[in-house]
Order: C-alpha cells, then sequence, then structure tokens
C-alpha cells in the first residue's frame, strides 16, 4: 500500500515538523511534504499550488492530510483538497506524535492511517506530574 502524507499548515509548522520526524527517523517511509499557508493569504488563491502539492506526495492509495488546527484557514483548504482528489482523508491537531506515528505505520491503509495518526496525537499528549 501507498500512501502520500501532506501536512497543511500554518508557517513553520508543517516543515519543521518533517525536518524533525526526518532527524529522528532517517529517510521517510511515505512519500510527504508540507504546504504551510501564510496567515495573510487567501486560500481559494492558493488552491492551485496547495492541488500541486498534493499531487506530487499522492500514492496509489490516497492522500493523508495533517493539518494542525481544525477550522482554521488550512483545515479548510485541506478540505477543499479532499473534494477535488479522491482518495483522501483529514485529520486535524497534528504534532510530532502523531505525525511520527503514521510515518511507523506507513504500511496502513488510507482509513487505518487516518485513525493511527488521531490515536498517535491522543496518546502524544501526558501529564508528567513528576
Amino acid at each position: 500500500m501507498a500512501v502520500g502524507v501532506l501536512l497543511v499548515t500554518h508557517p513553520g509548522i508543517g516543515g519543521a515538523l518533517l525536518d524533525t520526524a526526518t532527524r529522528l527517523l532517517g529517510p521517510l517511509p511515505l512519500p510527504a511534504a508540507a504546504f504551510e499557508l501564510p496567515f495573510e493569504a487567501d486560500p481559494a488563491a492558493l488552491l492551485p499550488a496547495a492541488s500541486a502539492a498534493l499531487r506530487r506526495v499522492q500514492g496509489e492509495d490516497g492522500v493523508l492530510l495533517l493539518t494542525d488546527v481544525y477550522g482554521a484557514s488550512p483545515a479548510r483548504l485541506a478540505l477543499q483538497l479532499a473534494r477535488i482528489a479522491a482518495p483522501c482523508r483529514r485529520v486535524a491537531g497534528l504534532s510530532l506524535p502523531m505525525l511520527l506515528r503514521v510515518m511507523n505505520y506507513g504500511e496502513q491503509g488510507l482509513d487505518e492511517l487516518a485513525r493511527t495518526a488521531a490515536n498517535g496525537g491522543r496518546n502524544g499528549v501526558v501529564v508528567d506530574d513528576a
């Protein structure tokens, strides 16, 4: 199975997370890229560029779109991408634990990988009472 991963985020987030994941894991097992939406940008105007980024990582089994904040401009842009490119799944709340979990389970299909991403994000939040 081959799923691509596109991080659709606010500036400075997606690229930094991909760089860190690559530093920790070495070459990533899934094609991945970041599309960072500038704060002042018109998401509709950037749809063609975001769509091109999606096509660059699209695997034969689809694309997992990871966004930083549900409902924010990057998430709304990811929704537009999901409507024009299939199959896609979207997961919000992007974090390093989420991305690492996705990359460690790259053999999964798109639906299962979306659930794995969400679980990675949830399980990555820990209250440390030490």
